[in-house]
């Protein structure tokens, strides 16, 4: 089984975002890391393969040169190999163009599951995973809170967010998108960050993927931004106090509020 998972550098939130003067979001002016539904869809293929012996797993990401860090990253918990698109007329595109650039990758590459996260925390659309499985032709099972992989079919279960649990199944290929809820992701072993040294990452441009330069990027794109606002930072440190009944209530309704439950 051929997996491909896409996955995303995003910038850390807690400092808040920076945006250059065409109002795109200045990607390499602080921290980022591995967006952490992404992370999930690794640790989701990797569980995959232990159930079967003919999986091979290619991360692949869209980005400048910083993102490579997010496929290092998927190599380390377990890809065999990575494919970074890196291109300077990508800048500023938007979720239509990252769709048609990922999905070309992806064909390229040859799938039959292609797995990535929900949503990226640094835009939370989560329109790509359904237009990169419309681009290619095949179903798509988004916003998994389970997945199951059989022999001949892939099976979802799905929070329908009125406390029902839905299942869907699709025939491979397909595209899945998985949430944080999927399961608890398995940090990597010491001789996992040693092995990913060997581990190969290829760079693409859109000549690779055979895509006009001037079809992506912002002027590619359908999507314009007029105006962008940095939200000043609203994190503050809570102590909570009193019976442990009223504490256990007040942090049940903190973590719901912000859906983490």
């Amino acid at each position: 089984m051929r997996i491909v998972v896409l996955v995303k550098q995003v910038p850390s939130t807690d400092a808040g975002l920076s945006f250059a003067s065409d109002l795109t979001v200045i990607r390499d002016a602080g921290r980022a890391a591995l967006n952490a539904a992404d992370w999930c869809a690794v640790d989701q293929s990797l569980r995959v393969a232990v159930r079967r012996r003919d999986v091979q797993i290619t991360a692949v990401t869209m980005g400048p040169p910083g993102a490579v860090a997010a496929l290092r990253t998927a190599l380390v918990l377990g890809a065999d190999m990575a494919v970074h698109i890196r291109d300077e007329a990508l800048h500023g595109s938007d979720a239509l163009v990252t769709s048609r650039v990922l999905a070309a990758a992806v064909a390229r590459i040859g799938f039959d599951l292609v797995l990535c996260g929900s949503a990226s925390a640094d835009s939370g659309m989560s329109a790509v995973p359904a237009m990169v499985a419309e681009r290619l032709g095949v179903p798509a099972l988004c916003f998994a809170d389970r997945l199951v992989v059989r022999e001949r079919k892939v099976e979802i279960h799905r929070d329908d967010g009125c406390g029902d649990r839905r299942v869907f199944v699709a025939a491979p290929p397909l595209v899945v998108s998985v949430t944080e809820r999927c399961g608890e992701p398995r940090y990597p072993r010491y001789v996992s960050r040693l092995d990913a040294r060997d581990k190969p990452i290829a760079v693409w441009t859109l000549a690779t993927l055979g895509i006009d330069p001037a079809e992506v990027g912002l002027l590619g794109s359908a999507s314009v931004v007029r105006g962008a606002t940095p939200r000043p930072g609203d994190r503050r440190d809570a102590l909570a106090m009193g019976d442990p009944t009223s504490v256990a209530i007040r942090l049940a309704d903190f973590l719901a509020e912000r859906q983490f439950l």
